[in-house]
């Protein structure tokens, strides 16, 4: 089949590698119909992956059809089109079953698109473990481009305003407008938020916040246009989805007392400094994780069924899987007023 494989730093290849197979009773093969390029994968592109392995088969977001199932798959029967969580877990344990991937009794928890460990989605065909755990039919209603919204990116958006705390009548900050930012923007106003101030260095993303009701601001005037608005008060909380040391440091200046900073940007210096004292004279609470995807499911799908929710509106290039290594490049660049990169299989 043709994949495409890490192979370096800005170095993603249209490559041939083997064939999934069923290497578990419970694997289901998935066919890929429509994959997408997650901010995350980044960080691999830049050559600060999260393994040492080179010619791994990258990315985690994707929806297909099932073509073949092991002899334990009970829920699942092949022709039936699927998306498949990002997140994977064991599928077996108390845990994994109430969809909270992250706590998996049997430390299974893992990801597609990492290393070898297990291949990515970036793939004419992906192996999907524990498959009536790790894919889900697509529910009813909802377009391709809508269930490949729900494999990572408007889950990890929902997960960083849960984590934020955002409630009726709240003042919230969204720092970072790439896909999963700008859902949140506009999962923060179906949460009820009052208002909500988006930043981001890119004037056209700004834009896009701003047509969804935000108030979008630079980074470079952002604290004090916060500060005026809210007569010095600052926002009740935060999502920053960045994950640089500096978007985490202004999440943290953009919150008042007793504030909340909810961080879902994959941070890769692995030193951030948190000024104490300043945390400590807010009373600021601080959160950081990944989103266990199938978890966030039952609230997600009916918001979108329902057209409150529109993921599919971040969209911006739909381009052949053999064209994977120029999607690569412009989501990188920013070019085109790429945002969203789906390629098909």
């Amino acid at each position: 089949m043709k994949a495409l494989c890490y192979h370096g730093t800005r170095d993603i290849r249209y490559d041939s590698m083997a064939d999934p197979v069923i290497a578990d009773d419970r694997d289901v093969i998935v066919k890929m119909d429509r994959c997408g390029i997650c901010g995350s994968d980044l960080h691999i592109y830049h050559g600060q992956g999260f393994s040492p392995d080179f010619g791994f088969c990258v990315g985690h977001e994707a929806v297909g059809e099932v073509v073949e199932i092991g002899r334990a798959v009970r829920q699942l029967k092949v022709g039936q089109k699927v998306m498949l969580s990002a997140a994977v877990g064991c599928g077996a344990c108390d845990r994994c079953l109430a969809g909270d991937i992250n706590h998996c009794r049997n430390n299974a928890m893992q990801c597609y698109g990492l290393s070898h460990r297990l291949e990515g989605c970036q793939a004419e065909y992906i192996r999907a473990p524990a498959g009536d755990f790790n894919c889900a039919p697509i529910p009813e209603g909802l377009s391709d481009d809508q269930a490949l919204m729900l494999t990572d990116n408007l889950p990890t958006a929902w997960f960083g305003l849960k984590n934020a705390g955002v409630s009726a009548g709240q003042t919230v900050v969204v720092v970072g407008l790439g896909p999963i930012g700008l859902m949140a923007v506009e999962g923060a106003f179906v949460l009820g938020a009052s208002r909500v101030f988006a930043i981001d260095l890119v004037p056209e993303r700004r834009a896009i916040a701003a047509g969804l009701g935000a108030t979008a601001l630079d980074p470079a005037t952002a604290i004090e246009e916060i500060m005026a608005a809210t007569s010095g008060r600052m926002a009740d909380c935060a999502v920053e989805a960045v994950g640089a040391d500096a978007t985490i440091n202004l999440a943290l200046k953009a919150v008042g007392r007793a504030g909340v900073v909810s961080v879902i940007g994959v941070n890769q210096t692995r030193k951030f400094e948190l000024d104490m004292a300043v945390a400590f004279i807010k009373g600021l609470t601080f959160r950081i994780g990944t989103c266990s995807v199938p978890e966030h499911w039952p609230e997600l799908i009916p918001l979108i069924q329902g057209g409150r929710l529109h993921p599919e509106k971040f969209v911006t290039h739909v381009m052949p899987l053999s064209e994977g290594a120029e999607a690569y490049r412009l989501f990188d660049a920013r070019q085109a007023g790429a945002l969203k990169m789906v390629m098909t299989g």
